[in-house]
């Protein structure tokens, strides 16, 4: 149903970076289409925003950090988020007010009676050669950007990016990824043209 490297290292991460000083532990929220693993508080004051993608290792309890390095439940090597982020982008891990949270989505789901790989989801709509393309699941913000661009074809990214509280450089990156994968498709020319949702 989805990667257990990255569950995996979302979960420790969750465990050792969690504020336990406020009396709250990690959330484990499940949904339909995803998995949301809650973390209280926010980085390290040591950390900055590029050395948490590129995955320095700052924990913020190291009392609990050398426990699980001991027990081998973790290592120093920083792997997780890069190892997230490899599987599911930037767009995982979302930053709030007093937490931080890893989305991940259940992209990988069988059917019942069918082989092991054969993905649940619509059809595209469309061929790629001679065989029927399925879509992948979209993640919390690309479901949101598609709702956006259903009740407005007329959308810009501009607009996008005000409603969605992201720079328009990860929307034009969702817009690739929902247009790369059968979800929109653009009508007209760049200035003037509309989007198409494809059902």
């Amino acid at each position: 149903m989805f990667d257990n490297k990255a569950f995996r290292e979302a979960i420790i991460n969750a465990v050792l970076h969690n504020y336990w000083a406020s009396g709250n532990e990690p959330m484990i929220s499940v949904y339909s289409d995803r998995i949301e693993i809650l973390s209280r508080g926010t980085l390290a004051p040591a950390q900055t925003m590029e050395g948490f993608y590129l995955g320095e290792s700052v924990p913020v309890n190291e009392k609990l950090s050398e426990v699980f390095l001991q027990l081998h439940i973790s290592e120093k090597s920083g792997r997780g988020v890069p190892t997230i982020i490899d599987t599911y982008g930037k767009d995982a891990i979302t930053f709030r007010e007093n937490s931080i949270v890893v989305t991940i989505p259940f992209n990988r789901l069988n059917e019942v009676g069918k082989k092991v790989g054969k993905k649940v989801g619509k059809k595209v709509g469309k061929k790629v050669g001679n065989s029927d393309v399925d879509r992948p699941i979209l993640n919390p913000r690309r479901q949101t950007i598609l709702l956006e661009i259903k009740q407005n074809p007329y959308v810009t990214k501009h607009e996008l990016s005000e409603i969605i509280g992201i720079s328009t450089t990860a929307i034009d990156n969702n817009i690739a990824y929902l247009r790369n994968n059968g979800f929109i498709e653009r009508v007209g020319k760049t200035k003037g043209g509309y989007w198409e949702v494809i059902e």
